[in-house]
Formats: C-alpha cells, structure tokens, sequence
C-alpha cells in the first residue's frame, strides 16, 4: 500500500460525498486525527476499518489498497458491446456496457465470452402478432437449462429470465434488427443475429 496514493484517495472521495474529516472519523468509530493523518500520508487505516472505509467512501476495497481510481474511457453506452457476467455460486445476472470489475459472492467474475450458436444451441424464431416467439428444444433440467433469454440493439435490452422447471418459450418486442442471446448453463453465451 503507497500511504501517500492512498491518503490522496480517502481525502478525495471523502470530499466528493461532501464530509468533513471528523464526519469520517465518527462514522469509522476513530478520531478525526487518524483521518488526517491517513490523508496526509503520515500513516494508514488498520487493516480492520478497510472494509468499512471502502463501503462508508463508496469505493472499491482494491482502488482503496492501490489509491488508484482506474476510470473507464467513454464508450459512448454501445449497448451492443454490452458485457454479460453470470455468478457461478448464485447465478446472479450482471452487465456492464464497458470495461468493469464485477464481483458476486465474493468471486471476481469475468465476462461471458459470446459464441455463434451451434446447431444444438440454436433457438427457434417465430415472428407473430408483432412480437418474436422464441423456444428452444434445449434440456431445461436443474444442472442443464438456458437461464435468460435477451434481445439486444444499439439502444435497447431486453431480458427475459428462464428457469429450469420451464420449457423454453418466450416473447419478445419486435424489433427489425439485433442480436438473440442466451445462456447455456453448461456451454456458456451464444448469440444469433436476427
């Protein structure tokens, strides 16, 4: 830990959520000299109050260690390079539409890889009363099933979540042109242009 980075991040971050060295202090349960001395960079919170410090500033615990707030460039909010992240330990559905640090469980996730659908993946779609009928003759079991089906365009995603007990049939809005994706609990994402 670089003392003076991080003391540069704490007296930054306490000031953009607007407190004042001993509005810090009392919320971490140490005096108000502790703070200055941290942003000073005179000496550095225990190892204990880090957890705390990260949540009560709103940063990240490894930019709080590094003093180092890596800022993404703007993507301008492409959603059709929208990042896809599923926690193996819960199965919680994350997105990102740039570069992020996603954690769930206490894992850092990495991005689901998109693959063109194989002809064992590929979904069935209907176009009927102005809306995509979707299904899927994919195994919907409780260790093999398709978790969410999502359509995506340049502006717009559309999720619907699956679950196990189901047959896959969805609807979704109609829309001239986007990507078909979906997640394979066992073999990953897949997409398809539509």
């Amino acid at each position: 830990m670089n003392q003076v980075k991080t003391g540069g991040l704490i007296r930054a971050a306490r000031l953009k959520n607007g407190m004042t060295q001993l509005q810090l202090a009392e919320k971490l349960s140490v005096s108000d000299k502790a703070v200055s001395k941290w942003e000073r960079g005179c000496g550095c919170p225990d190892l204990s109050t880090l957890p705390l410090l990260a949540d009560v500033l709103g940063i990240d615990m490894a930019a709080l260690l590094t003093g180092d707030l890596e800022e993404n460039d703007m993507g301008n909010g492409d959603l059709r390079k929208l990042k896809f992240y599923v926690c193996p330990t819960c199965g919680n559905l994350l997105f990102a539409a740039d570069e992020a640090q996603v954690s769930c469980c206490g894992q850092k996730l990495t991005a689901l890889e998109r693959r063109e659908a194989d002809d064992a993946h590929r979904l069935t779609v209907e176009t009927a009363d102005g809306e995509r009928f979707i299904t899927a003759s994919h195994e919907m079991t409780k260790g093999h099933f398709l978790s969410f089906v999502a359509f995506l365009t340049g502006d717009t995603l559309v999720v619907k979540k699956q679950y196990p007990e189901w047959g896959l049939e969805t609807r979704l809005p109609f829309a001239a042109h986007g990507t078909l994706l979906w997640y394979c609990t066992r073999h990953g994402l897949f997409s398809q242009r539509i």
